[in-house]
Parts: C-alpha cells; sequence; structure tokens
C-alpha cells in the first residue's frame, strides 16, 4: 500500500458539535456508563466510564522502554496529537484510531482505589512506576474526572516510586501533592516539548497547552526544586527538524530551567501511520515525498537521520548550558533510547 493509498475519516465526518445525549456504547465497553458535556471544552466528545479491573500493567517483554510498569487511567486523548503512537489501541475497543481516538475517551473512574488495593498486595515490591507513557494522564479530561489526585496520594502513602510525563499543565494542580510525595520516595517529571512554534502548534497538537505554556510549567516546577526532563519529541521531519527550530526550542527550554533534554525523531506506527498521512497530506502536500522515503522500510526513519538529528541536538544543546561540563552535573541532553528493528509494514 503506497501514501497515496492510506485513508481516514474525511473532514465532513467529523462532529462540530455536542455528541447525542445517549450514543451507542462500543461492543467492547459492556456497561459502561456514557456521558457528554455542553461546554465548550469537550463539545463533540464523549466520555465511557468503566470500573477498571487493574490499573497497575506490566509492560510487555522485549519492549526498549526504561520502566517495567505504567498506569494509565484514560484510554483515548483529548489532546487530539495527530501523531500520537497510542493511537491504535483504540482499535483493540472497536473504535478508530483517528476521530474516535481524539474524541471517543475511557475513563476509568475507580483508578485511585485500584492503585491503593495493588500498591498494599504483599506480591507488589515497589517498583517504579511510570504516567503518561500510552496517552496524556494530565489531559484536558483529568480537570473534570481528578483521577490524578487519589493516584498520587496512593503512591506517596506508600513511598513508591513514579515519573510522569505530559503536556498537560494541569499537573501544577498537583504540585503540594507531588512535593509530599518527593519527601519519601523518587519522584521523576517531564515535559514533552519538540518545538516553540505557535502555528504548528496549532495544527499537530490542538487539544494541549502551547509550548510556552509548558516550559512555563517546567520553570514553576524547577523553582519548586524538581528536575524537571524535557522530551523534545516527537520531532517532525520538515516542519521542525531543521536547526532555526532546534534552536529555538532549546533555547527556551534551557531557560525554563531543564535539567536534561532528550530528542527524538517522530515513528509512525500502524493507526498513528494513517491518521498523520492523512493530515500531512492535507496541510503540508510537498512533505509527502520525503515521509514516502523516510518511512518506506517501518515505523522509523533510518538510524543515520536519527543519528544526525540527535548530533544537531546536542550542538545546539552545547549553546544553550545544556550539557554535561562537570560530574554529576544533570543539564544534559539524554541520548535517546535505540530504536527497534525497523518492521516492514506496507506503507510508503
Amino acid at each position: 500500500m503506497r501514501w497515496d493509498h492510506l485513508s481516514a475519516p474525511p473532514d465532513e465526518e467529523r462532529p462540530d458539535r455536542a455528541a447525542p445525549a445517549t450514543p451507542p456504547l462500543p461492543l467492547a465497553l459492556p456497561g459502561a456508563v456514557t456521558r457528554t458535556f455542553d461546554t465548550p471544552d469537550f463539545a463533540g466528545m464523549t466520555f465511557y466510564e468503566v470500573q477498571a479491573k487493574s490499573i497497575i500493567n506490566r509492560v510487555p517483554g522485549g519492549s526498549q522502554v526504561p520502566f517495567s510498569w505504567t498506569i494509565n487511567p484514560y484510554r483515548g486523548c483529548t489532546h487530539a496529537c495527530v501523531y500520537c503512537f497510542a493511537r491504535n489501541s483504540h482499535t483493540y475497543l472497536d473504535l478508530d484510531a483517528g476521530a474516535d481516538f481524539d474524541r471517543k475517551v475511557i475513563v476509568k473512574i475507580n483508578a485511585g482505589e485500584l492503585v491503593r488495593r495493588e500498591l498494599a498486595a504483599p506480591r507488589w515490591r515497589g517498583a517504579a512506576i511510570a504516567m503518561g507513557t500510552n496517552v496524556d494522564c494530565y489531559q484536558r479530561a483529568e480537570g473534570r474526572y481528578r483521577l490524578l489526585p487519589p493516584i498520587l496520594t496512593a503512591l506517596r502513602d506508600f513511598a513508591n516510586p513514579f515519573s510522569i510525563l505530559t503536556k498537560g499543565t494541569l499537573i501544577l494542580r498537583d504540585l503540594p501533592l507531588l512535593r509530599q510525595a518527593a519527601e519519601v520516595t523518587r519522584v521523576s517529571l517531564s515535559f514533552s516539548v519538540a518545538f516553540v512554534d505557535e502555528a504548528l502548534w496549532r495544527a499537530v497538537e490542538p487539544g494541549t497547552p502551547s509550548p510556552r505554556r509548558r516550559l512555563d510549567a517546567v520553570r514553576r516546577l524547577s523553582d519548586a526544586g524538581f528536575e524537571v526532563g524535557v522530551l523534545m519529541a516527537p520531532i517532525l521531519p520538515g516542519l521542525c527538524d531543521d536547526d532555526a527550530s532546534i534552536d529555538a526550542t532549546l533555547a527556551a527550554i534551557a531557560a525554563a530551567g531543564a535539567t536534561s533534554v532528550t530528542p527524538l525523531a517522530l515513528h509512525l506506527r500502524p493507526g498513528a501511520r494513517q491518521w498523520y498521512a492523512h493530515w500531512l497530506g492535507r496541510e503540508f502536500p510537498h512533505l509527502v515525498p520525503r515521509y514516502r522515503e523516510l518511512y518506506r522500510s517501518g515505523a522509523y526513519p533510518p538510524q543515520a537521520y536519527q543519528r544526525e538529528l540527535t548530533a544537531r541536538v546536542r550542538i545546539a544543546a552545547r549553546r544553550h548550558g545544556l550539557h554535561r561540563s562537570e560530574p554529576g552535573d544533570t543539564r544534559r541532553v539524554s541520548a535517546p533510547p535505540p530504536a527497534p528493528a525497523p518492521e516492514q509494514l506496507a506503507l510508503l
């Protein structure tokens, strides 16, 4: 299948008004409570409230991510990032990886009590838990559902180490809890900021706080005593991988007081590939040939491109003081994790 043959729901199929009062339940969610809200922030969105059976999940064996356990209180994400790698997980629920992922969100309303119960289980050994690794736990829906405070309270009470990766400035709401947890266990906080261009942000991450607001949150968390890292990801070929964009982004990251930066190039897994291709062909059709070349062998661009991109980020980072100059210095550029071997995908 070539790039030209990819498809996604056309724009006219996207709802532009509030969802019906009683939309049908997906077959995979029997017993869920369906809710819609008439506030502008949630127009056209549907929330499926479910009672989860478990909440602390083991990462599948063979994964190259640097953590073994995760908590994901939501599935689907109101941030609506067109590149989100988690999109395909929605298809497991008989929902699509495109508009449904952005507008039909599963909410595990018993997440807090489950976390406390599972942390108390004799078999639990206090391993570090990562949050924000699939969809953002501080997406806009969290402002209404408030699932994180009881989760953080449980982690604090059991002195269980945890990390959070987010684009959501709502994390500042929970700063008192984060401080309390940091007094008894290891707390690692990171923000995702790949670029600072406002026009690109509105186009590619329409449901998120702006990059500047995220970096303001980095500054506030840093001032509160946290060492906050920035995941400079995903860096989008042809859109924010040029030297000017990289330099401007690193300058802003350094000014915000971040202690580390990890650059990662865009990867396009199934589900996200089709949605991103549809968006790119509509918004930036002149870039389609470049993407066809970069992603012809799989989800990841060639290793040579990734190495060259990381090198340019490192060079720019040194200009802004984001490098390890002394033993123990934490202001650094972290090496990206190794990419898996490219899978052969019929895409480009």
